[in-house]
């Protein structure tokens, strides 16, 4: 009997939610996909360490000895992210999405220029654009962001997705690819209610996915659904036959370990919904979010949360770079990185507090008690603090 894995992998385009290399190895995925929560975490694996290397000494090199540590480690930020979709090109046959800075979520022209050197950067390593997708937020100036990168050329992964108001505004904007969190949605709608669980035909983000896929798929859109952020297998199986979907290597291990029966429940070729065609401009995709608290709820604490991950990388890089260049460490970054998500200070960090990615949260939640002490963060970046310091 095939695996769960195998069985989705003939419905539906798997991809590998993760920046650990040697996960892609192991699961074979066609894509990849990445962010600085899940380079955070992979730069925590010694073995990646020469790669972080490269990119700092390159940096260096091209900002030129005199300039302050923030420039190089700006500049690093860049240069990291491509070096790792790079060395995942090498292992996947299809694409890598590479995220941009989410700081500059609401600035469309910043993220017009930082998508273009990403993919100049990829150009210049004898990669073409097919292979990349840029990553970017999924705010009213993101998607017009993208909208102009892709009429260049360079294709687009719309991320940080709740609401179905954002869907249209992508797909309208000849967008490549957008991302639904379909885990985060969950979050949100049990918080909100009390709930413990939802079955799987109920999930929340399961039905948000369903509707967004039946409708691109009725009206015709190009726009691929990728369906992300994942809490459990059940949401997986209730979007088999979705375009895509990216998947922590946690819940590819459960897939791969089961041979449960898997039924298509999204089909291309035959959408259900029946709902009208409607147009999404500036206002209209105001009043949408407007109308939708957990929409807008979630784009703002994603938003937070990838912008928290890049300052906590940003303090690593410069931890690292002051170790090659031979000058003084700081020594506070598990307690900064602690003091960054202990929203009320409890010094517990729950699912809820936390800024950075699912991934990161759950390889630091080492005895799975959905909370993160202090020693639980000391343990799980020690191990390139210590590597920096040998």
């Amino acid at each position: 009997m095939a695996s769960l894995l195998e069985q989705l992998s003939k419905m539906t385009v798997v991809v590998a939610d993760t920046g650990d290399l040697e996960a892609i190895r192991k699961f074979t995925p066609r894509d990849a996909t990445t962010n600085p929560s899940l380079i955070l975490a992979a730069a925590q694996i010694p073995a990646y360490q020469n790669l972080i290397d490269e990119a700092l000494r390159s940096s260096r090199r091209l900002i030129g000895n005199q300039a302050p540590v923030e420039d190089v480690v700006h500049e690093a930020l860049d240069e990291i992210s491509v070096i790792f979709g790079k060395e995942i090109l090498k292992i996947v046959p299809g694409r890598v999405s590479t995220e941009v800075d989410a700081r500059l979520s609401y600035d469309t022209e910043a993220t017009i220029a930082k998508g273009r050197k990403l993919i100049r950067l990829y150009n210049d390593a004898g990669i073409s654009n097919e292979r990349v997708l840029i990553k970017i937020a999924s705010t009213w100036e993101g998607i017009k962001a993208a909208e102009v990168l892709e009429k260049e050329g360079i294709h687009c992964n719309l991320t940080l997705l709740f609401g179905f108001g954002q869907a249209v505004a992508c797909a309208e904007a000849g967008v490549t690819l957008i991302s639904p969190f379909v885990g985060r949605i969950l979050d949100w709608y049990k918080a909100e209610t009390g709930r413990d669980a939802y079955p799987g035909p109920e999930d929340p983000g399961v039905i948000s996915v369903t509707r967004i896929f039946n409708y691109f798929k009725t009206f015709g859109y190009a726009t691929e659904v990728m369906g992300a952020s994942f809490r459990n297998l059940d949401e997986i199986t209730e979007l088999a036959g979705c375009d895509l979907l990216t998947i922590s290597p946690k819940l590819l291990d459960q897939l791969r370990d089961s041979d449960a029966d898997l039924q298509r429940k999204l089909d291309s070729n035959n959408p259900t919904g029946g709902e009208a065609q409607i147009h999404v401009d500036h206002d209209s995709f105001a009043v949408m979010m407007g109308e939708d608290r957990m929409a807008t709820d979630k784009l703002g604490e994603g938003i937070k949360g990838f912008s928290k991950a890049i300052e906590t990388l940003e303090h690593q890089l410069a931890h690292r770079l002051a170790e090659l260049e031979g000058g003084s460490a700081f020594g506070h970054a598990v307690q900064e990185i602690f003091m960054l998500n202990d929203m009320n200070g409890d010094d517990r960090i729950t699912r809820d507090e936390w800024l950075g990615s699912d991934v990161v949260f759950d390889a630091l939640d080492q005895d799975h008690d959905g909370c993160i002490t202090q020693e639980d963060v000391r343990q799980g970046f020690g191990a390139a603090l210590a590597l920096a310091k040998a």
